[in-house]
């Protein structure tokens, strides 16, 4: 009878340990993709922030009638595709990331086009609501810089844990998968050229 309740008492202990510890990473996996939706809620916050300060930049800069209307037309439809794209929590692939943020990456090049534009009108560069929501527009871009350094440290802690041994496996198991990261815009390794 004892030989009998020995391997039925180390199956149970290995049984007890295998499920302890695949509830344990479950419960990790599923803490840390919690951050990383948090963090992507960040970043969505800061870019509706940008959309919604975008047409009262727009509009303030409208009022001069001789501004130019090709790059205010631009600011307006790189505006439209940056909040037309939408990206869930859950779908944060490498491939969707890289989607959402070239649209990003064309809004801020219109709006960088826009701010170069505003240098030859010096009315304009001294309007009090422009002033003020160049001020917010700038201050917006540090927020979003900062949220998506959060964000990309989240995955990275996350896709960490995904990929390490043992946890790769319970991984497979259920269904978790990597998250992408944000990266530097195509173009950015190279410095600009200063001509004076």
């Amino acid at each position: 009878m004892k030989k009998v309740l020995i391997p039925i008492g180390i199956i149970l202990l290995i049984g007890i340990f295998v499920y302890s510890k695949a509830v344990g990473v479950y419960n990790t996996f599923v803490q840390t993709e919690e951050t990383v939706n948090a963090q992507w809620a960040e970043v969505e916050t800061q870019y509706q922030r940008r959309a919604d300060l975008i047409p009262n930049l727009v509009n303030t800069v409208k009022g001069y009638a001789d501004f130019e209307q090709e790059t205010l037309t631009g600011v307006i439809e790189a505006r439209a595709k940056a909040t037309s794209i939408t990206l869930q929590a859950d779908d944060l692939t490498p491939e969707n990331i890289a989607r959402f943020q070239e649209a990003q990456d064309q809004l801020s090049g219109s709006l960088s086009r826009l701010l170069v534009a505003v240098e030859r009108y010096p009315d304009l560069k001294a309007n009090q609501n422009f002033l003020e929501l160049q001020a917010q527009l700038e201050g917006t871009e540090n927020r979003i810089a900062v949220a998506r350094r959060n964000f990309n440290q989240s995955v990275q802690g996350y896709n960490a844990n995904l990929r390490t041994f043992p946890n790769n496996v319970f991984a497979g198991w259920y269904g978790f998968e990597t998250k992408g990261y944000f990266e530097a815009a195509a173009g950015t390794e190279n410095a600009p050229t200063v001509e004076f």
